[in-house]
């Protein structure tokens, strides 16, 4: 079955989202994330996607300390980025709670300390973070698209150890109106080993129950749920079977 990943977007230690990684359009969820966290773990989720949007804007960890309190009072799997730039960043979130990391901007910018990453602390813990805008890769917080594809982006890093991939396309992101399918499909069919996690433009269970049709190993979401569009007792049913 699928694996369900909500996701908590952090700015000043409050739930948020935005629309197409807009922070002009921004919409506070909840001012304790902690509380979602827990809602979370009690419709039978293990994993949870934490992204430090203040971290993002800084270029440097921000919001460790709201990784620190979910990590220390539930036991969610939690993947945390945003902003993660230099080793003294991934060994403040590993030392909060967070079990592995996603490095986009990063893998892009300077490849050589994202590939270092995968030697010093294993490639368990860390995944690459692909956003993509028509198959090109975008990097710092979506503002900048560069001429890299996907694709050949994709194996250079798995050459380099990477076995876990959350991609995001941005034309999707927060606007509920179903994931690219067809793009996960591609990238299933060119790295059928790869553990893709999908994310942006879950609008329904069905959509998740799609992505588990055509064999996408996970998948993160966070609008959906704080809409009211997905519901915690979805969520239970799937992971009940």
């Amino acid at each position: 079955m699928i694996e369900l990943i909500p996701a908590i977007d952090l700015i000043e230690g409050k739930c948020v989202r935005l629309s197409q990684g807009d922070y002009n359009q921004k919409k506070i969820y909840n001012e304790n994330p902690l509380e979602i966290a827990k809602q979370f773990e009690d419709a039978g989720i293990r994993r949870l996607h934490l992204v430090d949007l203040d971290g993002a804007k800084a270029q440097h960890i921000v919001n460790y300390k709201t990784l620190q309190t979910i990590s220390s009072k539930t036991n969610l799997i939690i993947d945390f980025g945003g902003g993660l730039k230099t080793d003294e960043d991934l060994k403040i979130a590993f030392e909060n709670g967070a079990s592995m990391v996603t490095g986009g901007s990063i893998a892009v910018k300077n490849p050589d300390t994202f590939h270092s990453w995968i030697k010093t602390f294993g490639a368990e813990k860390i995944i690459l973070g692909a956003d993509v805008k028509d198959e090109k890769i975008a990097v710092q917080g979506w503002i900048e698209v560069t001429d890299l594809n996907l694709l050949p982006f994709l194996k250079k890093n798995i050459d380099k150890g990477i076995n876990k991939v959350i991609c995001t396309d941005i034309s999707k992101d927060g606007m509920l109106q179903g994931p690219s399918s067809e793009l996960y499909k591609k990238i299933l069919a060119t790295y059928p080993n790869l553990y893709l996690i999908a994310s942006g433009g879950i609008s329904s269970i069905d959509d998740i129950l799609y992505l588990d049709s055509i064999g996408v190993p996970a998948v993160i979401f966070g609008k959906a749920i704080y809409e009211g569009k997905i519901t915690l007792k979805e969520l239970h049913n799937i992971n009940a079977k």
